[in-house]
């Protein structure tokens, strides 16, 4: 885990490795852009609202229990994601809030697919945010670190069943 607090910004990064999944079939769960529920099950509603899934400037619309808003649990936390940058080679993906009811302002998220020496890969979250109300940076960091943990565990269950 890395972060960093400014009194503008918010910036963290999580990561998790797995052993059982190569990063091309990790990198294709991700880019399912449209149907991130199926890895997050506090995300119970996640569709696209414009464009193709996976395509750069296409945008999704989520909602759940995720996240909090102002420290406080909505009725229903939702927003509106927009995919801002996709390199499949580097397999590395950025998307960002440009509308919600959870608090988070010029919010950046950035996500990467490495590989790693010996077998499966790693996955990396990061965001850069304004500073949220109700909220530290350190709970943030562990909201993301448990949240990437239940979504590589879903993702590694699904591509080992046989």
């Amino acid at each position: 885990m890395e972060k960093a607090s400014s009194p503008e910004k918010w910036q963290a990064k999580v990561s998790v490795t797995l052993t059982k999944s190569k990063p091309d079939q990790i990198w294709l769960l991700f880019t399912d852009f449209f149907n991130f529920n199926k890895w997050l099950q506090t995300l119970t509603t996640c569709h696209g609202v414009h464009g193709i899934n996976g395509e750069l400037g296409c945008i999704r619309f989520c909602s759940g229990s995720s996240i909090r808003s102002n420290g406080v649990e909505p009725t229903v936390g939702w927003s509106r994601e927009k995919l801002v940058a996709v390199d499949p080679v580097e397999r590395v993906m950025r998307y960002e809030i440009v509308e919600s009811n959870i608090g988070f302002e010029s919010y950046v998220s950035t996500v990467r697919i490495l590989p790693r020496d010996e077998e499966g890969c790693v996955i990396e979250w990061g965001f850069t945010v304004d500073p949220v109300g109700g909220w530290s940076l350190d709970d943030l960091v562990k909201k993301y670190e448990k949240a990437l943990g239940i979504i590589a565990k879903n993702m590694e269950e699904a591509l080992t069943k046989t």
